[in-house]
């Protein structure tokens, strides 16, 4: 969470000290965002991060020793994890799927400009995904076949009402929270009421990771 005075605390892996130096300076020069730590590999990050707390972690695919989406499995189950913002040089959707499974809450390449970094890293501290629904659920269309069916998840679907399994349904189709309104002939208001109760039932961080579970629960059917 967000420290009282408004500072995002941040870390940087990345397994190229350039990279970390540059990203380092670029969100040194930002009012609202403290770096308060660098790592070299994941392994290197889930130890800095015992002993410091960040409120977002910028974190590359591709590092010796453990790789980026391996460390965000592992940081993420966790007790109030950091939100983890996934960088990769490759504009690769493997890197992407795999980044979303593991909760990353949005992925950005590297040589993207710096004021889309710094706006990536805001969103996703104020709780929200950098990758939208719509990209979400093309994403597991696509990789449908790797998405076992889960029991746990399906298990977890009994605890909704059924208005809100129209609603996460809904999300994991695309929709906007307008969209989802006219859809179900309610208040936005309403349906933001819905979608917050059901990711706090959850236990998921944003929309993204609403989508992924969608479809790993079977809510939502992958095309054939």
């Amino acid at each position: 969470m967000t420290q009282a005075n408004g500072t995002i605390r941040v870390v940087v892996v990345d397994d190229q000290p350039l990279i970390r130096a540059g990203f380092s300076m670029v969100l040194a020069a930002q009012d609202d965002i403290e770096v308060v730590g660098e790592a070299d590999n994941g392994a290197g990050a889930l130890d800095l991060l015992r002993r410091t707390t960040a409120d977002v972690v910028i974190m590359d695919v591709r590092m010796p020793v453990m790789d980026g989406i391996s460390a965000t499995e592992q940081l993420l189950r966790r007790e109030d994890p950091p939100r983890v913002l996934v960088l990769t040089t490759f504009d690769n959707d493997d890197d992407a799927f795999a980044a979303l499974r593991a909760g990353a809450s949005g992925f950005l390449l590297k040589n993207s400009p710096a004021a889309d970094v710094v706006a990536a890293i805001r969103t996703v501290a104020a709780g929200e995904s950098v990758v939208s629904s719509r990209v979400t659920r093309l994403l597991l269309d696509r990789f449908a076949a790797q998405l076992g069916p889960s029991a746990d998840h399906g298990d977890r679907l009994k605890v909704l009402t059924d208005r809100e399994r129209d609603v996460l349904a809904l999300v994991a189709r695309g929709l906007s929270n307008i969209e989802i309104a006219a859809e179900l002939h309610v208040a936005q208001a309403t349906v933001k009421s819905h979608l917050g109760n059901l990711m706090a039932k959850l236990q998921l961080r944003d929309r993204a990771q609403a989508v992924v579970f969608a479809y790993e629960a079977r809510l939502v059917v992958p095309p054939s």
